[in-house]
């Protein structure tokens, strides 16, 4: 099959949810990938780090049995090869369930680098038993490289003592110190993890908060919860410089009152978040160059076809509003396989992606920060509700809130943030309530179950339609 219809760039999220739908369509389907299909967040992201935050979650509920409950619980170790085997195995059997369900569709998986030749033509290079490959597509070429971790001047990553997010998680044993670059949900996940597993944290954030995309309140709920947990959270603050040692990292920090603050940690992640991977693509003999930040950028955010007609883009790639998620990548390879195919497809409406971070506590948003939806010349009403008020957020004691932002007098609901226990769970509801432009009295007629978490998202949009209940 040397002229598919489709020609895939990259074997992640955005790449192989476009070959699985394409070939679902009809489509003969080729998909290049030089490392293992599922990409960054299967192999380094999404999935292994996911089961390392459950097993930090399974040693904070030791804790907290013994000193909340009454149950006399004590941790007598973490066995950290058992703890990475189990994660190994989790990714492991996810890898080949990706790889059986292309095999399933057909969809052909072509082992090597891709380089654009044309606008609708690679080399492949490395491949196994032919070393080169070219190949065609007929009906276009999708373009779904990924990113990797954005790395600082000075700063060399080498796996143990100074490293990125792609390798944090796969470095020796557990350090009693670490150094986190980087407030934003990466840098906050991993601070949450290390912390769980007994070390000292000093947390870095060059902006004025944590979180800086996120809503105000959201960013306020989790400092206050990450530094009653013992991590050090320092917002405003920049590295000065780093010294690498046999023993760790020793670091300068310039902190928001412009004192030097020096920290000495056994491991330095820097977070500061991914760049898009373009080198070795080709992209100018296709007539494609990339934007000053290095994303591919389309000129049809309906199609996601870029300037060349028959080149598409999905993931990392994109720049905003695409916001770099493994599940907006999921949407944007179905919306992609659709136009190939011809089949009418829904734009992807970026604004209503749900964005989570799964640190302890949790926090989970969809839709405009208050602070957006005004900035828009929005008019708007706003409620927030602890989950202290509800009896299920008592029984967890974790602390946290919901907050809806809507139009005022009763109209569209802008945004839902939330921070606290399992609200990853609970923000697909909302995702359905800004998606849909469902006004506070859409919401506010159905009924929530009790006691759950949830309720508080009930309650609140109960008050926003004028019908509060446990709200004063």
């Amino acid at each position: 099959m040397s002229t598919p219809d489709v020609l895939v760039v990259g074997g992640g999220t955005g790449g192989y949810s476009t070959a699985l739908r394409a070939a679902a369509l009809g489509l003969t389907v080729v998909l290049v990938e030089r490392d293992k299909v599922g990409g960054t967040c299967l192999h380094r992201g999404c999935i292994p780090s996911k089961a390392m935050l459950h097993a930090a979650e399974l040693v904070d509920g030791i804790a907290e049995a013994r000193e909340r409950w009454g149950v006399k619980a004590t941790l007598d170790d973490v066995d950290w090869a058992a703890l990475t085997a189990t994660r190994d195995d989790i990714v492991a059997r996810n890898h080949r369930g990706v790889e059986a369900h292309l095999a399933h569709a057909g969809v052909r998986v072509v082992a090597g680098t891709a380089r654009l030749t044309t606008a609708r033509s690679v080399r492949v290079e490395g491949v196994p038993g032919q070393g080169a490959l070219d190949l065609t597509a007929r009906r276009g070429v999708v373009l779904a490289t990924g990113s990797r971790p954005r790395t600082l001047p000075g700063l060399v990553p080498d796996g143990s003592r100074v490293v990125t997010s792609d390798d944090a998680l796969f470095a020796p044993g557990l350090p009693d110190s670490v150094l986190v670059l980087g407030g934003g949900a990466i840098g906050v996940e991993y601070a949450s993890f290390h912390r769980s597993m007994g070390a000292q944290v000093t947390l870095v954030e060059a902006a004025d908060r944590i979180l800086p995309l996120e809503d105000a309140d959201v960013s306020r709920h989790l400092t206050r919860a990450l530094k009653r947990r013992g991590i050090d959270v320092r917002t405003g603050a920049r590295l000065l410089d780093a010294e690498v040692r046999k023993a760790g990292v020793r670091a300068r920090v310039r902190t928001v009152r412009g004192e030097t603050l020096a920290v000495e940690a056994c491991r330095l992640l820097v977070a500061v978040g991914r760049t898009p991977v373009t080198e070795g693509l080709g992209l100018s003999a296709a007539g494609l160059a990339t934007d000053d930040r290095g994303f591919v950028a389309p000129v049809d955010w309906t199609r996601l076809e870029t300037a060349v007609p028959g080149v598409h883009v999905v993931g990392d790639l994109l720049p905003p509003p695409s916001p770099g998620l493994a599940h907006a990548s999921f949407a944007e390879g179905l919306l992609v396989a659709e136009t190939l195919a011809g089949v009418p497809s829904a734009p992807v409406d970026h604004a209503a992606v749900p964005r989570v971070t799964y640190s302890s506590p949790q926090t989970a948003s969809v839709g405009l920060s208050e602070a957006e939806a005004r900035a828009r010349g929005h008019e708007v009403d706003v409620d927030t509700m602890p989950l202290t008020a509800v009896a299920k957020g008592m029984v967890h004691g974790q602390g946290g809130m919901v907050k809806v932002v809507a139009e005022k007098g009763g109209g569209q609901v802008w945004g839902v943030h939330m921070v606290g226990p399992h609200v990853s769970e609970m923000i697909a509801e909302s995702q359905l309530i800004v998606g849909w432009d469902a006004h506070p009295s859409d919401v506010a007629r159905h009924i929530h179950p009790h006691p759950t978490l949830s309720e508080a998202v009930g309650e609140v949009f109960l008050t926003l339609a004028g019908r509060a209940l446990h709200q004063q």
